[in-house]
């Protein structure tokens, strides 16, 4: 439930509900506004929601009580109905009025071929750094990442080139240390859902990025953000990469219209990964464009110096030149809707 307090009680009145709620088995979050005092509750007995909720509303100091009924607690408009901003340090953000450009390699394969592209986005409008250190693979013969070389790598550039990083993490052991190179965790299609490595990242103080599965309905991406956001950690970026359906001309089928219904059942921002989502170049900047149009968030690009030699999905990273000739028109369709980069 949503206790929403009368302007001008005291601290005193807001802990007094505070410890009601905890009594009555709630998790209670305490939201302090400028104006009025917000207190969020989940969990608690069913059968004592409505008596609860009628003795919270008949104190002299609640302005209003009210039931959230989405099995989504707090990430949910109904908890906050403002759209939320993630602020990265540096005046980047994600969420607002601003769109944010991550761009990078697919997967990091020498300092050269890193530091290259870091250049090149970074100069055509990219303010997040993407590679992938530890990479997932169907096959376990394919190339996995470079691991720790990879994230000292990514620290480099991102101080070289002023870049914020976003790089995948897999296992809930390797939190602390992809924390120490990285100011987005990245959580991939596989590990959506993922409890125990979720709950963890509930507790760490950083930013996370979390894709839709593969096969994963709105509810199940939401409650999966909902583990994260439950276990203390309210920064958590959605993430768009295309579903697997019957369709075999695309490698995933992107889903744009992800974007306006996540926004209107979640107050988090959603970013939007063409590349994974058709997995064919020839399609990034066609669909980068919906994406700003619809109203995404950020883009999450695969930019390589030489694609065609990638050791991962070169067929869906985008030249460099491809890249740089992309970026103005974006910019003029984030312009027609009031958006910049």
């Amino acid at each position: 439930m949503i206790v929403v307090m009368r302007s001008g009680c005291t601290e005193e009145h807001v802990q007094d509900v505070y410890s009601r709620l905890e009594d009555l088995g709630y998790l209670v979050t305490k939201i302090v506004g400028v104006e009025k005092s917000i207190l969020a509750a989940v969990g608690g007995d069913e059968h004592i929601k409505i008596d609860a909720l009628e003795q919270i509303r008949a104190l002299d100091y609640v302005d209003d009580v009210m039931l959230i009924t989405k099995s989504y607690k707090f990430v949910s408009r109904e908890h906050k109905p403002e759209s939320t901003v993630i602020d990265l340090g540096d005046g980047v953000t994600v969420g607002g009025n601003q769109i944010c450009m991550m761009a990078g390699p697919c997967t990091i394969e020498s300092e050269e071929q890193l530091f290259t592209t870091a250049k090149a986005v970074k100069a055509a409008g990219a303010s997040v750094l993407r590679g992938g250190a530890y990479k997932p693979s169907t096959s376990p013969y394919s190339f996995q990442g470079m691991g720790i070389p990879a994230l000292k790598l990514l620290k480099e550039a991102s101080k070289q080139f002023g870049l914020k990083v976003i790089t995948e993490v897999m296992d809930l052991r390797k939190i602390d240390l992809v924390s120490e190179y990285s100011d987005i965790l990245q959580i991939g299609t596989r590990n959506m859902q993922n409890y125990d490595l979720l709950r963890e990242l509930g507790k760490a103080n950083k930013p996370v990025m979390l894709k839709r599965g593969m096969s994963a309905k709105y509810e199940e991406w939401l409650l999966a953000a909902e583990y994260i956001h439950s276990n203390g950690n309210e920064q958590i970026i959605f993430c768009e990469r295309g579903v697997r359906t019957f369709e075999t001309g695309t490698r995933n089928m992107l889903d744009l219209a992800a974007v306006p219904v996540m926004k209107g059942l979640s107050h988090l921002p959603i970013v939007i990964d063409p590349s994974q989502g058709t997995g064919k170049r020839e399609l990034v900047a066609p669909m980068s464009l919906a994406a700003v149009a619809c109203g995404a968030d950020g883009l999450l690009i695969e930019v390589h110096p030489n694609p065609d030699h990638a050791v991962k999905d070169g067929s869906q990273s985008m030249t460099i030149n491809q890249f740089e000739q992309m970026m103005p028109t974006l910019r003029s369709v984030a312009s027609a809707i009031g958006r910049s980069f």
